[in-house]
């Protein structure tokens, strides 16, 4: 069965037409890149999927449910958590807390529960602050539970991003260029953790630029040029595809 499937999804800004006809199937428990040309609608298509842009047609399945159109909030507790292209970390706050808080739009309490502290809301907060330190602990940043989050080397404030996408207990985790800005060792390093959440059932997608990473562990692929899906399939098809070799990969593997 199809976890997530997006059928003729278009996004037009006025005249611009960012992203037009797309179409693709994601089966469950495995790793699928899209890729293409710096404004190919890459990021566009995850924002319709996240519900942070509302697509001008199209619809998106996710385990066969209809999710078209709802707000992020509620795409979240469906089971759908993403990573952002530009860190959006709590700075001033611990790298725990910054995962204790990304779990709050799945809890159960309620305002009031917050307000007086009821033993809902803090038996909750118990159990929140104990998944987040397994999450750091898969995440190689248990060490730094207490340190501020600005504090953190570059690569490890993307690992804290991705660690509290983990944290809402996603059914899907969409990835928004996971290794930009990184050196090859913390490139290698996210690599390896994608593949070991596939191997503890997680479901990837994701936006890479970084045709290694791509090609070292996608098992589709999906591109993107102007909009429109030209091409998908597994690396051995797609880095023959002349088309794409057009669009992308003939631009330099860096510039895709």
């Amino acid at each position: 069965m199809h976890l997530l499937e997006v059928k003729w999804l278009s996004k037009h800004f006025g005249g611009i037409k960012a992203v037009e006809d797309v179409s693709f199937k994601i089966m469950g428990g495995s790793i699928t890149s899209i890729i293409g040309p710096n404004g190919a609608g890459k990021t566009t298509l995850f924002n319709c999927l996240t519900g942070l842009s509302k697509q001008t047609k199209g619809t998106i399945m996710l385990s066969q449910r209809n999710i078209t159109g709802l707000p992020p909030h509620a795409i979240v507790r469906l089971g759908i958590a993403r990573t952002f292209q530009n860190i959006k970390l709590f700075r001033q706050m611990s790298v725990l807390e910054n995962v204790v808080v990304s779990q709050h739009s799945t809890m159960k309490g309620g305002f009031i529960d917050a307000v007086i502290r009821g033993s809902r809301f803090i038996s909750e907060e118990k159990a929140a602050r104990e998944k987040a330190r397994e999450f750091l602990a898969l995440l190689g940043l248990d060490h730094a539970a207490e340190v501020p989050s600005y504090n953190l080397p570059y690569g490890d404030q993307r690992r804290l991003e991705i660690a509290r996408a983990l944290a809402t207990e996603p059914i899907l985790l969409l990835l928004d260029e996971p290794t930009a800005g990184m050196n090859p060792q913390e490139t290698s390093g996210i690599m390896d953790l994608i593949k070991k959440l596939q191997m503890l059932g997680k479901t990837t997608l994701l936006i890479e630029h970084d045709m290694k990473v791509v090609m070292g562990i996608s098992e589709t692929i999906i591109v993107l040029d102007h909009g429109v899906k030209i091409a998908e399939g597994p690396p051995e098809k797609i880095k023959n595809d002349s088309l794409v070799i057009e669009a992308c990969l003939g631009r330099g593997a860096h510039t895709v």
